[in-house]
C-alpha cells in the first residue's frame, strides 16, 4: 500500500487534501477535477479493482456531498479509497466509466439518489428510477422525508433499440411465471441468436439505505438482515465486520470460528439450491431432486443448531448470541459426512449424463476480459479464469488460519459455473471440519460495543456465496446510522448476465440465468 499512496503523492501530490487511515483502508480526499487521471493510475498501472462507488449527502459536516471511489488492492489486501467534494450549487463530477467500465452502474445510481451529474458518461438514463418517480426527487438527500409519498409521474422508459433488418424485440417479466421476484428483461434477437439484453431491475426497491439514516446500530443490523433471504448471515456479517472495525472491537477466535461454520453452510445452501435449479432448466429431474434433498438436509441441520433456517438472529455486532455449536459438534460432522457422500454420488451421475453434459457446456460463455471490465464476482467471476476470493484476498475471521483451494475453470461457461460450486460445496464441507476442529474450547462470545464516535466510517467484506459482498457504514450521532452503502455481488454481475447469453438461443436464457442465480432483493434495495 505504501508503494502505491508514494506513486499517487509523486504524480498528483498538488491534488491530494487529506490522508485518513483506517486499519487496512486508506482514505485519500482529492482534487475531483484530477479525478480521471487518478482513477486511471490505480485501476491500470497500480492494478486496482473498482469495487464500489457511491455518494454520501455530508453537507451537515462539509457543506457538500462527497462521492467516495473504493479500489481494492487484492495483492496487497488493502483498499484504497478517493474522495471527492461535490458541491450543491454545480452538482456535477466527471465520469469514470469511459475509462473504468465497471464504474457505469454505480454513477447512473448515484444521478438517481441524489441528482449528482456524471458529466461524459455515456449513458445517463434513469436507472433505479422508473417511469412513475417524478424528476428533481432524490431520496438520499438529507433533506428528503423518506415518510412522505412522493407524487405521483408519467414518463417514457426507454430501451435501447438495436437496428437492423430482421432484428426483432421480445420483452420478458417484469412478472414472471415462477415465484420469482420482478424483473424485466428486453432481448434484441436476429433469427434465434440474441444480439442484445437489456435488463431493468428495481422494482421491488425497498428504499434500505434511506430507512437506515439516524436508525440504531442495533436496529441496522436487523435491516442488514433482510437485504436478501439466502444472503441473511453474511449480508448481517459484513455489517457486524464494520461496526466492530469502528468500535476497534476484536471478537474472540471462538466467535470468529463459529462465524466462519455459519458462512459456510449458508455458502453449501445457496449452492445445492443452484445446482437444483440448474437441473430443472434442462429438464433432468433425478439431478434437481438430489440436489434439493442435499439443500434439505443442510437446512435440517442449520435449524438443529441455530433455530433458524435463514441463520437469523445468529451474529450480532460485538459477537454472537449464545454458543450455538456445543454439544453439537458431532451431529454437524455428521451431517457433513452425509451431504458429502451424497454429493459427491450425484456428481458423478451428472457427469455420466452426456445429454446433460450437451446442454451445459459451451452455453452462455463470459469472457474473461468482459469479467475483469465490469469486476465481475464470485462463482461467474472465478469460471471465467478470474482467481478472487475476499476470503482469501483480504481474510477475515480465521480463514488465514483455514486451508482451503479457490477453483480454477477458465471456459466461463454454465458447466464451469456449476463445477465452481460443486467444489465449493466440497471446501465448504472441509471448512466446516476444519474450523470445528480448531475452534477454543471457551472463547467470549460478546464484546458490548459502547459509544461510537459519530462520523467514523469502515468498510464490512465478506464472500457470500454469490460472490464478493461490500459494505460502508458511517456512524452518526447517538450510536446511529449517519450512510450505510450497500453492494451485494449481484449488483456487479447482473450487467455480466447480459453479455454472457448475447449469441446464445432465448430457450438457453433461463439455464443461463439460473447458473448465475443473481438475487433481485440483494440488487434493488
Amino acid at each position: 500500500m505504501k508503494k502505491a499512496i508514494d506513486r499517487i503523492r509523486e504524480n498528483y501530490s498538488k491534488d491530494i487534501y487529506k490522508s485518513t487511515e483506517n486499519f487496512n483502508e486508506t482514505y485519500l480526499e482529492v482534487n475531483p477535477e484530477s479525478i480521471i487521471e487518478l482513477c486511471r493510475l490505480i485501476h491500470t498501472e497500480i492494478k486496482g479493482s473498482l469495487v464500489s462507488l457511491f455518494a454520501s449527502d455530508e453537507r451537515k459536516l462539509s457543506g457538500k456531498f462527497s462521492i467516495y471511489y473504493v479500489f481494492a488492492l487484492k495483492e496487497n489486501h488493502c483498499f484504497l479509497i478517493l474522495k471527492t467534494l461535490i458541491s450543491e450549487e454545480n452538482p456535477a463530477f466527471k465520469s469514470i466509466s469511459t475509462e473504468i467500465h465497471a464504474a457505469s452502474l454505480y454513477e447512473r445510481e448515484i444521478k438517481d439518489m441524489f441528482g449528482l451529474i456524471p458529466q461524459g458518461h455515456p449513458d445517463i438514463r434513469p436507472f433505479v428510477f422508473h417511469g412513475n418517480w417524478p424528476e428533481g426527487c432524490y431520496p438520499l438527500r438529507k433533506d428528503f422525508d423518506g415518510k412522505e409519498k412522493p407524487p405521483f409521474a408519467k414518463n417514457d422508459e426507454p430501451f435501447i433499440k438495436v437496428q437492423g433488418e430482421g432484428v426483432y424485440e421480445i420483452p420478458v417479466g417484469p412478472v414472471h411465471a415462477g415465484i420469482i421476484e420482478p424483473g424485466h428483461f428486453r432481448f434484441s434477437v436476429a433469427g434465434e441468436p440474441i444480439i442484445n439484453l437489456e435488463a431493468k431491475l428495481f422494482y421491488v426497491h425497498k428504499g434500505i439505505e434511506k430507512l437506515c439514516e439516524g436508525m440504531s446500530i442495533e436496529k441496522g443490523f436487523y435491516l442488514s438482515e433482510r437485504i436478501s433471504g439466502d444472503e441473511s448471515f453474511t449480508n448481517a456479517l459484513a455489517y457486524c465486520l464494520a461496526i466492530e472495525k469502528i468500535a476497534k472491537v476484536k471478537v474472540s477466535d471462538r466467535v470468529s470460528f463459529m462465524r466462519v461454520i455459519f458462512a459456510e453452510l449458508e455458502r453449501l445452501v445457496s449452492h445445492l439450491g443452484d445446482l437444483a435449479g440448474i437441473c430443472v432448466d434442462v429438464a433432468y429431474g433425478f439431478g434437481a431432486f438430489q440436489f434439493r434433498m442435499l439443500r434439505g438436509w443442510t437446512y435440517q441441520i442449520i435449524e438443529e443448531v441455530t433455530g433458524s433456517r435463514f441463520l437469523r438472529s445468529v451474529s450480532k455486532p460485538g459477537g454472537i448470541r449464545r454458543d450455538f455449536i456445543s454439544g453439537k459438534e458431532k451431529n454437524i460432522l455428521d451431517f457433513m459426512l452425509k451431504i458429502e457422500n451424497e454429493l459427491q454420488d450425484t456428481v458423478k451421475i451428472l457427469k455420466s449424463n452426456s445429454l446433460f453434459i450437451d446442454r451445459v457446456e459451451h452455453t452462455g460463455i463470459l469472457k474473461n476480459t468482459v469479467a475483469k471490465d465490469l469486476n465481475a464476482v464470485g462463482p461467474p467471476a472465478r469460471a471465467a479464469g478470474l482467481k478472487h476470493d475476499v476470503r482469501k484476498d483480504f481474510p477475515y475471521l480465521t480463514y488465514d488460519q483455514l486451508e482451503f483451494k479457490i477453483p480454477e475453470h477458465n471456459n466461463g461457461d454454465v458447466n464451469c459455473r456449476m463445477h465452481v460450486k460443486i467444489e465449493e460445496c466440497l471446501e465448504s464441507i472441509d471448512l466446516i471440519r476444519k474450523a470445528l476442529d480448531r475452534i477454543p474450547a471457551k472463547g467470549e462470545l460478546f464484546t458490548p460495543i459502547n459509544t461510537l464516535e459519530p462520523y467514523r466510517f469502515a468498510l464490512g467484506y465478506t464472500e457470500a456465496p454469490r460472490g464478493e459482498n461490500i459494505h460502508w457504514i458511517m456512524t452518526g450521532e447517538n450510536n446511529t446510522l449517519f450512510r450505510y452503502k450497500i453492494r451485494t455481488p449481484s449488483f456487479c454481475n447482473w450487467p455480466v448476465l447480459c453479455h454472457a447469453v448475447n449469441g446464445n438461443i432465448v430457450p438457453d436464457f433461463p439455464l443461463i440465468n439460473k447458473s448465475f442465480n443473481l438475487s433481485y432483493a440483494g440488487n434493488d434495495l
